[in-house]
Order: C-alpha cells, then sequence, then structure tokens
C-alpha cells in the first residue's frame, strides 16, 4: 500500500478558496498512491479559532465537494484531514444553526463518503477549540482493500484508551490528521510511536507546515510501522510524505509478539471489593 500525506502549508494571505484548490491539484497528483492523508483543519488553520464560526460549513459543503471530486480523479482513498463543520440544531433543521464539529472526511476511489469522524477530544482547557466545538461520541473505522483504518485527530493522540478501542474495532492502520505545534513537536513525535507499539498497528500523522493565527506548527509528519520505527517523516515546510507499506506487517507483528492478547484491564468489568 502506498501511501501520500500531505503536509501542506496554511498562510493566513491565502484565501480559504486559493487553499482547498491547491489541497486538491495536491491530492490529483498523488493519483500512484493508495491512500492520502490531509491534515487537520487545513482549510482555517487548527489555532484559528475566530475563522472556526465564519468559515464553517455543513457536511457536504465546498470541502466535501471539491475532495471528493479529487479523490474521484486521482482513484484513490482520501483521508481530507478535517474541516469546522456547521451541523443542523435538530431533525428537520438546516445546516447552519446548529453545533460546530471538528469533523474528518474520508472519500473512496469513486469519490463518495466512506466515513465521517467528529473529533473526540478538543483541545484548549476551557478556550478555544474546547467551547467553540461540540464532541463527537463515535469511533469510526473504514475497511480499505488490506487494511483497516482507524480515525482519530490532533489531540486525540493524547489519549491511548481511543486507540485500543479502535483496534478492538479492527484498526490495523491509524490515521491522524494535526494541526500540531512546533513547541510540542518532540510529543508529536513520541505518542505517535507510542501508539504505533502499544497497538501494533502502522501509524499516519499528518500535519501542518506554517503559522495558524501566531502559532508555527511543527510539520513533521511521520510514519511509523508496528514496532515503532519511523519509516519516513517530513520536515517543516510544505511537503508530500510517501511510503510505500506492506500491510501484511500488522498481524506479522501481532503473531510474532502477541502483546494484545495479554491484555487484562478494560476487558473486564472491575472486581468489587466489600
Amino acid at each position: 500500500m502506498r501511501a501520500s500525506l500531505i503536509q501542506i502549508a496554511v498562510d493566513e494571505d491565502e484565501s480559504v478558496d486559493s487553499r482547498r484548490r491547491r489541497a486538491a491539484a495536491l491530492v490529483r497528483e498523488q493519483s500512484g498512491a493508495d491512500l492520502v492523508v490531509l491534515p487537520e483543519l487545513w482549510t482555517t488553520g487548527a489555532f484559528a479559532y475566530e475563522e472556526f464560526g465564519r468559515e464553517a460549513e455543513p457536511l457536504e459543503g465546498p470541502t466535501y465537494e471539491t475532495m471528493a471530486k479529487a479523490a474521484s480523479d486521482a482513484g484513490v482513498w482520501l483521508h481530507a484531514g478535517s474541516i469546522p463543520e456547521r451541523a443542523a440544531s435538530g431533525s428537520g433543521s438546516a445546516a447552519g444553526d446548529g453545533p460546530l464539529y471538528n469533523t474528518s472526511l474520508v472519500f473512496s476511489p469513486s469519490g463518495e463518503l466512506a466515513a465521517a469522524y467528529r473529533k473526540i477530544h478538543r483541545f484548549g482547557f476551557d478556550k478555544g477549540e474546547a467551547v467553540l466545538m461540540s464532541a463527537g461520541r463515535d469511533l469510526v473505522t473504514v475497511r480499505l482493500p488490506g487494511t483497516t483504518l482507524g480515525v482519530a485527530t490532533c489531540y486525540d493522540l493524547r489519549f491511548p484508551e481511543l486507540f485500543r478501542g479502535l483496534v478492538d474495532a479492527g484498526a490495523e492502520t491509524l490515521v491522524i490528521p494535526a494541526g500540531w505545534p512546533e513547541r510540542r513537536r518532540a510529543h508529536w513525535t513520541l505518542l505517535a510511536q507510542a501508539r504505533a507499539v502499544e497497538n501494533q498497528a502502522f501509524v499516519l500523522a499528518c500535519g501542518t507546515a506554517g503559522t495558524h493565527a501566531g502559532v508555527p506548527q511543527a510539520g513533521h509528519s511521520i510514519v511509523v510501522d508496528p514496532w515503532g520505527e519511523v519509516l519516513a517523516e517530513a520536515g517543516s515546510g510544505e511537503e508530500v510524505l510517501t511510503v510505500d507499506l506492506d500491510p501484511a506487517k500488522v498481524a506479522a507483528t501481532r503473531e510474532q509478539f502477541p502483546a494484545l492478547k495479554d491484555r487484562v484491564l478494560g476487558l473486564e468489568p472491575p472486581r468489587r471489593r466489600s
């Protein structure tokens, strides 16, 4: 399986429409890949909180339409990163008056929506995304030829229980788009490797380059194998990181070193003490 991570730069002087078109062109250039991944909130910038409401769109909005077409044109599975989604407020309501979500979109090679994931863990410690956006509740996996993707977003990376849930649902390749800040880049690399090792899965973590609302981004998108070996890592600028993966390595690793079979906690209800 060939995976291409598009570490797109977010420049505040570039319009969202222009960046949307540019991202679509970059996706089309990856026509030889099986899976293409974009970062988190690349339309607005993950730290551009004031833009979330202004640039929010319904699920099937302009980014959906542009990315569906790009996936179809390139003939690739496309994890189109995430968008600020404005949901409808209730049954029968029109989109545009409901809560905001940080929502990832995954498209098939025919341009059909294969999955949408609303980010569960919101960053900000009672400000920013944590108060502006609502939390998702559902774990999402997507079956591809040869592997099953487990979908998570940025700050989710710090919560290992989410990834255990994805593995229990069949995930073998964990895909994590992000807008991770440069000042915590060491955590980005460490956590990506940890999630790979403890779940014996591939990790494809795709970040943004550039600066969002004055916050320099880490870049350094990374691909890690089930043993924790870094197969490829980008630099700090805009870049396309392409790597060939052998999906069979997940099953081989889990058979050779069957640590997941020795799990105890989290599989049974805790014993009560009287």
